[in-house]
């Protein structure tokens, strides 16, 4: 019997821990969407970059890649051309 109580409360905190990480924005942007990102470049490059957009990384493929693939997200990463590396 403490098996089952033991594993429904693991199974809570991790709903609960994984839940709170995210705003009311953040899920209505994934929940209008059927995938986290839309492709595996798109992952590749929101790890690189963070949300607050300090220290940008941008390559010239990846605006290629965000425009081909229809890239979304709450957060812009918004740099100037003097910024952008080439591939």
């Amino acid at each position: 019997m403490r098996a089952p109580i033991r594993e429904a409360m693991i199974l809570a905190a991790i709903v609960v821990l994984t839940g709170a990480c995210a705003t009311g924005d953040d899920w209505r942007m994934w929940a209008s969407h059927p995938t986290h990102f839309a492709s595996g470049e798109h992952g590749f490059f929101s790890m690189r970059n963070n949300k607050d957009g300090s220290n940008p990384r941008v390559y010239r493929s990846d605006i290629e890649d965000s425009r081909q693939q229809n890239w979304w997200g709450l957060y812009a990463i918004n740099v100037s051309p003097s910024q952008i590396f080439q591939n």
